[in-house]
């Protein structure tokens, strides 16, 4: 009997051993707040969870397959917005957050977010220790930006994105965990989002911020895509 109970723990051990040896993929399905694919598109990894790997694709914009049924938020220019994920963040690499201001005659649930449109409201910094860079954002089960307060009123798409980089020595290896929610701002600025960038077209396979060892002794990073723009 006591054979049976030690191997019995020793089984079970192994089991949580090779769990924890298993990739971890997340999504970002739902804005704070509201219920899964509510208010964010859903997107091709709704089941899987996986990482898009293809800076090149059309899914870098938004990972979605081309259907739009998500409903639209109103947020205040200035507010936080907050994006659950699902499960929580499990891999280290940098945040960051876009925003596209859909155009005269479409809505946010309409449009698809083509063109050089995209503005950058935050990227998360990285900090380095004992040779790794590491990220704030790992393990969180929760994400949020604030909405810069001279914003222009009107339909927008919110696009959040985490960039896993364990893998990322590799060309390729970097894998991207993206969303995107329709947001209406209201009570904006004036203020000129710049600079405007594509996805894709933004990024670039060879990118330093996305072809990098974060295990290699770096002491520093820079994340790819335009400067954030502050208002």
């Amino acid at each position: 009997m006591k054979v049976s109970t030690a191997l019995a723990f020793s089984l079970a051990a192994e089991v949580v051993h090779a769990a924890a040896l298993q990739p971890r993929h997340y999504t970002f399905p739902a804005l704070t707040g509201s219920t899964d694919w509510q208010y964010v598109r859903t997107t091709v990894n709704a089941q899987s969870n996986a990482g898009l790997s293809d800076v090149s694709s059309e899914q870098i914009r938004c990972y979605t397959s081309g259907a739009k049924s998500a409903q639209t938020m109103s947020v205040a220019a200035g507010a936080s917005v907050g994006f659950k994920a699902s499960p929580n963040i499990f891999h280290p690499g940098p945040l960051q957050f876009y925003m596209a201001k859909v155009p005269d005659g479409q809505t946010a649930a309409s449009w698809d977010g083509a063109g050089n449109v995209w503005f950058k409201i935050y990227a998360e910094k990285a900090t380095s220790s004992g040779g790794q860079l590491s990220w704030g954002s790992l393990n969180k089960g929760s994400v949020s930006v604030t909405i810069p307060k001279s914003l222009p009123s009107g339909d927008y798409l919110l696009r959040v994105e985490h960039i896993a980089l364990h893998q990322a020595s590799n060309t390729n290896g970097a894998q991207f965990y993206i969303s995107c929610a329709q947001v209406k701002i209201t009570g904006g600025g004036s203020g000129s989002p710049s600079p405007l960038v594509s996805f894709p077209g933004a990024y670039k396979a060879t990118d330093p911020g996305i072809k990098v060892n974060i295990y290699s002794g770096a002491t520093s990073y820079t994340p790819p895509g335009p400067p954030v723009w502050t208002g």
